[in-house]
């Protein structure tokens, strides 16, 4: 079996380690002999459907949130959004998040129109929400479990009216530091403000991405082969420790 990554904007939207993504991608994939390539995809550079398994987007600063906003309107956005919509999984971290809603709207420049695949929206904010944070959801398992990082935002994330949040913050800002939402999530996609990098030192949802990618390519049920998490799950642990 064989997984395609679509790493969009890897030179523009990658900050805090995001990159760490798609290195827990490739290694829990190929770990269980999946061969798991990695497609870069950027401004300027074609899109078309079917070509990715795997999307992550990442975070990014102002000034390349604006470059990226204007590209994904050429072509890019429609794309991403039809092939979510067909089960294709997706993981995107702040910018690349807040991209995904209906728009973001900076301080002192013209909004900027989002693809419209998560039912939210950003405004910017004098509020600078970092630090750790610790969430709880019941999205990657039947039983709820936590998710770790760290997170650094001004942008107040609002989910519209039937939006599913990723999860309840238990430390932590989250979406907007206000409702205790954290992320969002429709079908397969998952946007959230967790750096860290969120997947190295949380398993299970690496996992949960592999899995819905290979059984949305393969049409069948997939599951995965167990993995040694001794170093992941003490990462993870650790991360959990420093709020006493």
């Amino acid at each position: 079996m064989k997984l395609i990554i679509g790493y969009l904007y890897h030179d523009l939207m990658n900050i805090y380690g995001d990159i760490g993504n798609i290195i827990a991608l490739q290694k829990r994939a190929e770990w269980r002999g999946i061969e798991a390539e990695v497609k870069y995809i950027s401004i300027g550079d074609s899109l078309k459907t079917g070509e990715v398994d795997i999307f992550f987007f990442g975070g990014g600063q102002d000034l390349s949130q604006e470059l990226v906003a204007k590209d994904l309107t050429k072509g890019k956005g429609k794309v991403i959004k039809s092939e979510v919509e067909k089960g294709v999984p997706l993981l995107s971290i702040c910018g690349g998040y807040q991209l995904l809603g209906d728009y973001y709207q900076p301080f002192d420049k013209p909004k900027l129109k989002g693809v419209g695949l998560f039912p939210a929206y950003t405004n910017a904010s004098n509020d600078r929400m970092i630090g750790n944070i610790v969430i709880q959801t019941s999205v990657i398992s039947r039983q709820s479990s936590d998710l770790v990082g760290f997170e650094n935002h001004s942008g107040k994330t609002k989910l519209k009216k039937g939006a599913k949040p990723l999860g309840q913050v238990l430390k932590g800002f989250g979406n907007n530091g206000e409702d205790r939402t954290e992320g969002c999530i429709y079908k397969n996609a998952v946007g959230c403000y967790i750096h860290g990098s969120l997947l190295p030192k949380n398993p299970r949802l690496t996992d949960w991405l592999l899995q819905k990618a290979l059984e949305k390519k393969y049409k069948k049920d997939v599951v995965l082969e167990p993995l040694n998490n001794e170093i992941e799950l003490k990462a993870h642990n650790k991360a959990i420790s420093k709020f006493g």
